[in-house]
């Protein structure tokens, strides 16, 4: 399969916006005093959809981490008063996680800078989407690319 030029250019876009988005998402988390893993641990627990809270094992899937990086990774944000480990209800080998008041707070402190940086990158993610509604070999190779971005 050959890719045209626009379709070059169009990764190009997608994968530089990508990467403008994570590296600004780095400088704004250390901006409010945190890594950007503990930005990205704390987006995890927020940011998931069971109301008890991740356990341990969802966070190291959604950060793409081994599960004991992911401990080391909790112990020092539990540690810097940003994350709470809390006993799940319905099994005691269980540890569910919750943000602090603290962590609450970097987190939301973030909020509206990220905002506007998806409001940047919306554009390139529409063509994306166009060009996977179209079909075209491009957009088969874009959306193969994209999750390694």
């Amino acid at each position: 399969m050959t890719l045209s030029q626009t379709d070059f250019e169009r990764l190009l876009r997608l994968r530089s916006g990508l990467r403008r988005f994570l590296r600004g998402g780095e400088r704004q988390a250390e901006a409010v005093g945190l890594t950007p893993a503990q930005h990205e641990l704390l987006l995890a627990i927020q940011g998931h959809p069971d109301p008890s809270g991740p356990t341990v094992g969802d966070v190291a899937e959604h950060l793409v981490l081994r599960h004991h990086s992911a401990v080391g990774l909790i112990d020092r944000a539990t540690a810097a008063g940003l994350v709470r480990r809390n006993p799940d209800r319905s099994s005691k080998a269980v540890v569910r996680l919750a943000l602090t008041r603290a962590g609450r707070a970097k987190l939301d402190a973030l909020v509206d800078l990220h905002r506007a940086e998806l409001a940047h990158l919306a554009p390139t993610m529409s063509a994306l989407r166009d060009a996977l509604e179209q079909g075209g070999a491009g957009a088969r190779a874009a959306a193969a690319e994209s999750p390694a971005a």
